[in-house]
């Protein structure tokens, strides 16, 4: 089975009225294939020990560090989760046992096979090591013995090889890895197929849980599935808004605000722009207005491909494009150091059109990157956009200023 990715098919059920649906997978793979290197984050790191009684600062030796334990960790995507249990799984391998002796699952085979890819890149000088996929379309005949010592699959593949066909025997598994637990308790089946297959394994396998996200509901599947563990994770801070700036400009309709955005971009020496709408169509809209006005400027949208929406991407962080126009697709994992502002061209709301509060903060976190400053502006075209900015105002405890755009001396010196 080779690495290679399978086109993603397009998006379907986004409406004009609720704008682009992200698909946590599609937005994990996206995210793996744009993090060539690792990012740097400035939040803070909470590590809670299975044993805060262990001397670990009086050890001599690596034994007595008790490295393989139980671990749930949880980071933004780019930060080093895959290589590091990778890295694992790799270390735990006996090549002259012909038998698989770690397990991976991912919610995706598109995941999966980016995690091999990974793997094979950090063993390449370990050639002894072999790699399967337990996904679909990957056809084994009855009665066979899977010899590969990492098998890394969809957690209903991966169950069927371990109970249903017995391919695997999930007795000797030294190493779990569940990937990704935040985009697997999205999916419907994956929750229990994966606590099927832990059910398997001996009670001295080493159980690794990692996710990008620590929801409330990824945190009781991570204690349903891991035993015992040491945890790692971010604390959940929003420092980012401190080096944002954050205004609000009235607009009437959506030639105001085209007008209004014209005159930010104008009235800033800045090198990159995002702009959010809340449809395809006004993104399309937009984009066209903007190349007419000369502008460098690309749309990254739903029905594109992952590996499409990826080279938009990359282009736009080469500085190929200076304004990236997008819809929710964007909104989250997407560093650009070189971002310096953001426009809600249409402000985030949830399905009761409340403020979505997690979105407008994935949004705006776009800007302000690396401790640099950063602009956030939000269009209000109604009362009842007034209120979403309100209601923002409110939870984040910090306060969104008004700006006008048409006084242009007011505009340098409230941005300035």
């Amino acid at each position: 089975m080779n690495g290679n990715i399978v086109p993603q098919k397009t998006e379907t059920g986004s409406s004009k009225e609720d704008g682009d649906k992200v698909d946590p997978a599609e937005q994990s793979l996206l995210n793996k294939l744009i993090r060539r290197n690792l990012v740097r984050n400035r939040n803070q790191v909470e590590v809670l020990q299975r044993d805060p009684t262990s001397p670990l600062f009086s050890v001599k030796t690596f034994e007595e560090l008790r490295l393989p334990q139980n671990l749930i960790a949880q980071s933004q995507s780019g930060t080093g989760k895959t290589a590091a249990f990778a890295l694992a799984m790799l270390s735990h391998v006996n090549p002259s046992d012909r038998w698989t002796q770690c397990l991976c699952i991912s919610p995706t085979y598109e995941l999966a096979l980016q995690i091999g890819q990974v793997i094979k890149q950090m063993g390449k000088f370990y050639s002894e090591v072999k790699v399967a996929y337990a996904i679909r379309g990957n056809k084994v005949e009855r009665g066979t013995k899977i010899q590969e010592h990492i098998v890394i699959g969809t957690p209903g593949t991966a169950l069927d090889w371990c109970s249903k066909f017995k391919f695997i025997d999930p007795k000797k598994i030294k190493v779990f890895v569940l990937d990704e637990a935040d985009v697997m308790i999205a999916t419907q089946g994956h929750q229990d197929q994966s606590i099927r297959i832990q059910r398997l394994l001996p009670k001295d396998c080493q159980m690794l849980l990692l996710s990008a996200t620590f929801e409330d509901s990824v945190w009781r599947f991570a204690e349903k599935i891991i035993p015992d563990p040491n945890i790692i994770k971010l604390k959940r801070e929003e420092e980012t808004l401190d080096t944002i700036k954050q205004f609000y400009v009235v607009c009437k309709e959506k030639e105001d605000k085209f007008t209004a955005l014209c005159n930010i971009y104008g009235s800033l020496t800045i090198a990159q722009a995002m702009i959010f709408c809340h449809t395809r169509k006004m993104a399309a809209w937009l984009t066209g207005q903007l190349s007419k006005e000369g502008h460098q400027v690309a749309l990254l949208s739903g029905e594109m491909t992952v590996e499409q929406r990826a080279d938009v991407i990359e282009r736009f962080r080469n500085g190929k494009e200076k304004v990236l126009v997008t819809t929710n697709v964007c909104s989250r994992g997407i560093d650009v150091e070189q971002v310096s502002i953001v426009v809600n061209f249409d402000l985030p709301v949830d399905r009761e059109g409340k403020a979505d509060n997690e979105t407008y903060l994935h949004r705006i976190g776009r800007t302000g990157r690396f401790g640099r400053k950063g602009f956030a502006f939000n269009m209000v075209d109604s009362p009842k956009s007034m209120d979403i900015i309100n209601q923002v105002e409110e939870h984040f405890n910090r306060k969104i200023l008004k700006l006008d755009t048409e006084d242009l001396d007011e505009l340098e010196r409230m941005i300035n």
